[in-house]
């Protein structure tokens, strides 16, 4: 296994010697990507049942499908990113020419987590190699199968432009200690702040996407059923264990009564009356988040669900009807609990939200535009969906990250090749005709003239 200081080495030396500049070779590592992702769909199928019991369809959707068509996104429009961007010139420097143009920042961290470990992980990757840059990749060590599969892998097919650091805290320490020219990190808020504190000592920019809690706000009844089920999905899939799934709901108590009972029927639509025994249904990661999970559960009002089994890690689809103050609605829950919250109408669901750290999603389904240009107006999130929680994720051409404590910078699409780059800024001016003449000493009042004119003076 590579230590930190050798991959590193390693790593940076490939950089240096350019091979993973030129277009080609970045998207030759591209190809690669989803060769690998296609050749050993199986394997990497098995250890995401192994990690976290993804049913075989939920595993093909977000973590591979996802991850291939963000792949597939950066070998098409790779080449007309990378153009140089033409930039007008002031009079006063004519003639000449000036541009921009994405260059790779170098050596970078990118550190994965383990809800989603193919496409969290691997995502980020593409977009570090799409800008030309060598990675140290650090997959999640809760994940074991999954980051040993990456382990196995990956230096088969991108190496040595890639190298990869398995291990746990220390082993992250040891890579934290290192220099790099960017660090990419998804995780939760504790560990982003160890990185960016060892981030501070080599003064290297960071990308972190966190999490917080989502909440979604419902204000329109005419279609409950469809809206509990949207709901239902993105809070259950991966037994809750999504940044981006809704972490609480709000309406007006007469409505939340109503939606409550279609949550109901929407979770046994989707994973049977008896969710233990469906084959679409995931598990919590492991014994202690399942813990945190089950405090949080008894900590409050359990309305539907909250059945549990330790050994097999199993924590059903559960609603809950919190008091003020509960630990449920202090902290981001990133599991199968479902808090339902009664508010008098938007202004209180937005002083709700506002009160707390801003959400990394922010989910409505309103059918007026009052309501909607309300939250618009008046909250900060990441995002802000209409109608359909989580799926700005999948959207190609949108940013995805935080702001605050949900996070730091963004990506997906062009906005991974701007995170991994540096804009370039490039100014070529001919040494002759020297039409710079008149700004050089000694001055005089014709020169002065000139200088007031040039200025718009």
């Amino acid at each position: 296994m590579a230590t930190a200081a050798s991959a590193v080495s390693r790593a940076r030396s490939v950089f240096d010697g350019g091979a993973g500049r030129p277009l080609a070779s970045r998207l030759q590592l591209l190809r690669n990507m989803r060769r690998m992702l296609t050749e050993h769909e199986e394997d990497f199928l098995r250890t995401l049942q192994e990690d976290l019991g993804k049913p075989r369809g939920e595993s093909l959707a977000t973590d591979f499908g996802f991850t291939l068509a963000e792949i597939g996104n950066l070998e098409r429009n790779l080449e007309r990113w990378l153009r140089p961007r033409p930039v007008p010139v002031p009079s006063v420097l004519r003639p000449a020419k000036a541009w921009t143009e994405l260059t790779p920042l170098g050596t970078v961290l990118v550190i994965g987590p383990w809800n989603y470990p193919i496409n969290l992980t691997l995502v980020p990757l593409a977009g570090a190699l799409a800008a030309g840059n060598t990675v140290v990749l650090k997959p999640s060590e809760h994940a074991l199968a999954t980051s040993s599969a990456l382990a196995r892998w990956i230096p088969q097919y991108l190496a040595p432009f890639v190298e990869v650091v398995e291990g746990a805290v220390p082993e992250t320490t040891a890579l934290l200690n290192e220099r790099f020219d960017h660090i990419f990190f998804t995780g939760g808020r504790t560990a982003a702040q160890a990185v960016m504190r060892a981030a501070a000592e080599n003064l290297t920019p960071v990308t972190l996407e966190l999490g917080g809690k989502c909440p979604a706000y419902v204000d329109d009844g005419r279609n409950l059923r469809q809206t509990a089920m949207r709901i239902a999905w993105t809070r259950f899939l991966n037994a809750g264990q999504s940044c981006i799934a809704p972490d609480y709901v709000m309406a007006q108590p007469s409505l939340l009564d109503s939606l409550e009972h279609e949550l109901k029927l929407a979770i046994t639509r989707l994973f049977g009356k008896d969710p233990i025994s469906s084959s679409s249904y995931g598990r919590i990661i492991d014994a202690r988040h399942f813990d945190r999970l089950t405090a949080l559960a008894d900590g409050t009002t359990v309305v539907h669900g909250g059945q549990r089994d330790a050994a097999t890690r199993f924590f059903a689809p559960t609603l809950l009807r919190p008091h003020e103050g509960d630990a449920v609605m202090q902290e981001e829950i990133f599991g199968p609990l479902l808090p339902l919250v009664p508010v008098s109408g938007k202004d209180e669901a937005i002083r709700l939200i506002n009160s707390g750290p801003k959400p990394l999603a922010l989910y409505v389904f309103a059918a007026t535009d009052g309501v909607r240009q309300a939250f618009a107006e008046r909250t900060s999130s990441g995002a802000l969906n209409f109608d359909i929680p989580a799926a700005h994720f999948s959207v190609p051409g949108l940013p995805f990250g935080g702001v605050g404590g949900s996070g730091m910078g963004a990506y997906h699409g062009e906005h991974s090749l701007r995170t991994f780059s540096h804009e370039r800024s490039t100014l070529d001016k001919p040494l002759r005709p020297d039409t710079l003449r008149f700004a050089y000493p000694p001055y005089g009042v014709v020169k002065e003239k000139l200088l007031r004119s040039f200025t718009g003076r």
